[in-house]
């Protein structure tokens, strides 16, 4: 029987993470897997993620099953991380959340429930979007769509298409939007923006799933959370994918959260039955540890302060390496225009490389890019920029 099965295509991602760890040149460079590297291009263990897993080592008394829906104290905080400890939506009790395995298990979860509680909906994404988007969504049995919303002309944000694409979708259809740090483009809307993408998406009855898996990496914690708290307006319903792999450090532990917003406390406790009937049928119930860890530290003052800390130093990180690498990329190739570099924000750069450009960085330069030209700005050291944008340049 398996001998008629084909193979699968490589992930457009993490396959080629694994090109790279099978590449034998000292020289090579990964900027694909959005994870983020320190100075010495490492992959570090926060220290107050340290701190909380020795407190969780020496209390932790049992091994048994997390409730389906995660750890209840988890999903409070998470709530009160998104929109803020006095917000409407966090003390009214008409959100519901469920502790999930990563943002991605939050996406996949969201879309099955869409999918049996609004048989036919269509879950539209961003032109371009994450790649992983459309394939979790169809996966689930879900319809996708897309509307307009990068200029390649200009390496930024096409507003204009955008609204008229948020225009034209159907009343009830579902809108994903990046909160911040948009993936691949790292181009979000301005404040003044978000209010225009909220009155469209109000006036046409439309249900916003936001993906919000960089809190903490574009301006600061409060800051990259203005568009999702543009969109939760008194009354309004939405859904919101979360994840902690990025802003605490926790990739393999798999800690992710999606919240629920209805419109009173009765329909949230319907909607978690929903959720965990979903679940159920699923992974069952979710991982602990991770969850734990970020809960111990947004239960405890100091360690949040220290994980508020830490989370700085990486954003800095990243921003003074994006403005390095534009400088570098405007010295190296002086006959193109890298301001976008400088611009977009959070982890990613869309480089505007096109995807033979792309491909001859990685057989010439050993530079490994996703082939529609997203790079992984936090993989970007002192030690390897210059050679970085030396390749660049040759390949232009």
């Amino acid at each position: 029987m398996f001998n008629q099965l084909e193979a699968a295509p490589p992930d457009a991602i993490l396959g080629l993470n694994e090109a790279f760890g099978r590449d034998a040149r000292p020289e090579k460079i990964n900027l694909t897997t959005g994870v983020y590297k320190n100075a010495h291009g490492q992959t570090p263990i926060l220290s107050c993620v340290k701190e909380a897993e020795r407190r969780l080592f020496e209390s932790e008394a049992s091994k048994g099953y997390l409730g389906i829906d995660g750890l209840p104290e988890f999903s409070g905080r998470v709530r009160e991380l998104i929109f803020g400890a006095d917000h409407e939506i966090t003390v009214s009790g008409r959100a519901t959340s469920i502790q999930a395995p990563g943002g991605t298990g939050a996406l996949r979860v969201a879309a099955e429930f869409l999918g049996k509680a609004f048989p036919g909906v269509t879950i539209w994404c961003s032109q371009p979007t994450w790649p992983n988007h459309p394939a979790i969504f169809q996966a689930a049995g879900v319809e996708v769509a897309e509307y307009g919303y990068f200029d390649e002309t200009t390496n930024g944000l096409n507003f204009a298409s955008m609204l008229d694409g948020l225009a034209a979708i159907p009343a009830g259809d579902v809108v994903c939007l990046h909160a911040c740090c948009h993936n691949p483009t790292g181009v979000d809307p301005t404040a003044q923006q978000w209010e225009q993408v909220a009155e469209i998406i109000e006036s046409r009855d439309l249900l916003p799933l936001v993906d919000f898996a960089y809190q903490g990496f574009g301006d600061g914690l409060e800051e990259d959370a203005t568009g999702l708290r543009t969109l939760a307006r008194p009354g309004r319903r939405l859904l919101v994918a979360s994840s902690f792999s990025k802003n605490f450090g926790l990739y393999r532990e798999r800690v992710g959260a999606l919240t629920v917003v209805t419109g009173d406390a009765d329909t949230a406790g319907i909607v978690l039955s929903r959720l965990k009937q979903t679940i159920r049928a699923n992974y069952s119930n979710p991982p602990a540890h991770g969850a734990g860890v970020v809960t111990t530290i947004l239960d405890d003052d100091l360690l949040r302060k220290e994980w508020q800390t830490e989370l700085n130093g990486m954003r800095e990180r990243i921003n003074d390496m994006r403005q390095r690498l534009a400088t570098g990329l405007a010295a190296a190739a002086p006959d193109h225009d890298f301001t976008n570099v400088g611009t977009q924000r959070g982890m990613f750069s869309f480089s505007g490389l096109s995807p033979a450009q792309v491909d001859r960085l990685r057989e010439e330069h050993a530079v490994y890019l996703v082939r529609n030209g997203r790079m992984n700005v936090a993989g970007v050291t002192e030690e390897n920029i210059g050679r970085l944008c030396e390749s660049i340049a040759t390949i232009l």
